[in-house]
């Protein structure tokens, strides 16, 4: 492998044999290149999805409240449906081990200020649950806990964007801030992967809020999360069961779509699963399709090189080269020209889709890219393939005599 003269003669026939080199280099590179780019437009088609589902928890279920729109039960249509606490406990009890995390919602605006510096907000009141149903996370001190619940604590948790709007030359934790003339104190800072809007926000124990924002027990909102082990089908049971015993509840008619509506992210989640399932089937089958058309097209050039080198093997052999030479020779140029060849479609193709990238996020492609790994790996099968078709000839042709070979047209 290391025969400075077997490596001068490979670089000698391949400059001698530059167009025979070039659409062997050409077959290779670009299959790699359309292969990098499928499955880079593939990625990010699925990072699109991710990021969809990346401020909230993916097994989660909001369940809303609104007006009846039908009579039922001798009651009348246009009734408000107004959750209490009493309708949080009774989910919370009644589904159990079905039940991950939950929480209640409460929300109002609040004019908020430090000193000289304030602002508007939203104010979202909640259970210490609620954090992992939004993936908060804790920048700077804590959560709510249970304690600021039972104690009604006027204590909140500043998203990063409203520390940076208030606290422009101290720090958030510890400090009061003032919420609409009540003043709270500022237990945690928290981050979300969710966005500046997600960030702008301010959580504060939902028993607090009910006793100052009304002295009453109405929720909002209640949202939870599912077992994680339930598998869709379960999880989408589970929340029409939670549909019927809510409706059951507040003698709503079952048809009835806007008095009590359930969100399960279930169903979201199983429609992007599917769907991306089904594109990564497609993308496999062209991006295989495309390296099985490289993979014949090295093969074919393979067998018409050897055939085209018989004469030249027939001189070899009468010169008193071994077949196993004879053999190597082809090969190592033949994995030589695949290699680099298969190096620049991967630089190609790379450098289409960070060339691309940025304007395939008008069509939901985000951050359009492919592990080196499997292209790498795409890359070996074309070299192994190459060789395996070129070993069969060489392999043939090596064992011709010296003057057949060179009778040979």
């Amino acid at each position: 492998m290391f025969d400075i003269d077997l490596w001068r003669e490979i670089f000698q026939s391949i400059n001698k044999n530059r167009t025979r080199s070039l659409l062997s280099g050409f077959t290779v590179a670009f299959a790699i290149l359309l292969f990098t780019i499928l499955f880079g437009i593939a990625n990010g088609l699925q990072n699109t999805f991710a990021e969809a589902f990346v401020d909230d928890a993916t097994n989660s279920i909001f369940i809303n409240s609104g007006k009846t729109t039908q009579a039922h039960k001798g009651l009348q249509s246009g009734r408000w449906i107004r959750f209490k606490n009493e309708d949080f406990d009774y989910i919370k009890e009644e589904f159990g081990n079905k039940v991950e995390f939950i929480t209640a919602r409460l929300y109002r605006n609040a004019q908020a200020s430090f000193r000289n510096e304030q602002g508007n907000y939203n104010l979202r009141a909640v259970h210490p649950d609620h954090q992992f149903l939004e993936k908060t996370i804790i920048k700077e001190g804590r959560y709510i806990n249970q304690n600021d619940i039972q104690n009604r604590t006027k204590v909140v948790v500043i998203g990063r964007l409203v520390d940076e709007d208030l606290f422009v030359k101290t720090t958030a934790l510890g400090k009061y801030i003032n919420l609409s003339g009540i003043q709270y104190k500022v237990v945690g800072v928290f981050t979300d992967d969710g966005g500046d809007n997600e960030e702008r926000l301010i959580y504060m124990p939902i028993s607090t809020a009910q006793h100052i924002y009304g002295n009453n027990d109405y929720i909002d909102q209640i949202n939870l999360t599912y077992n994680p082990e339930m598998n869709y089908d379960e999880a989408l049971s589970f929340g029409h069961l939670i549909t019927k015993k809510m409706k059951e509840r507040f003698s709503v008619a079952r048809d009835d779509q806007r008095a009590i509506r359930v969100r399960n992210m279930a169903e979201g989640t199983k429609a992007v699963g599917q769907m991306t399932f089904g594109l990564s089937v497609i993308i496999l089958v062209i991006g295989f399709g495309t390296l099985m058309a490289g993979i014949v097209g090295v093969s074919n050039i393979m067998i018409f090189i050897v055939k085209e080198r018989t004469k030249e093997i027939g001189i070899r052999k009468a010169l008193g080269a071994s077949p196993r030479s004879i053999v190597s020779i082809i090969l190592i140029e033949s994995i030589l020209i695949t290699a680099i060849a298969g190096y620049v479609g991967l630089l190609l193709g790379v450098g289409v889709l960070e060339l691309v990238g940025p304007d395939l996020k008008a069509y939901f492609i985000k951050d359009p890219g492919v592990s080196n790994s499997l292209v790498i790996g795409a890359t070996v099968t074309l070299i192994l393939a190459g060789a395996i078709a070129g070993y069969l000839p060489a392999k043939k042709a090596s064992k011709i005599k010296p003057i057949v070979a060179l009778r040979n047209d």
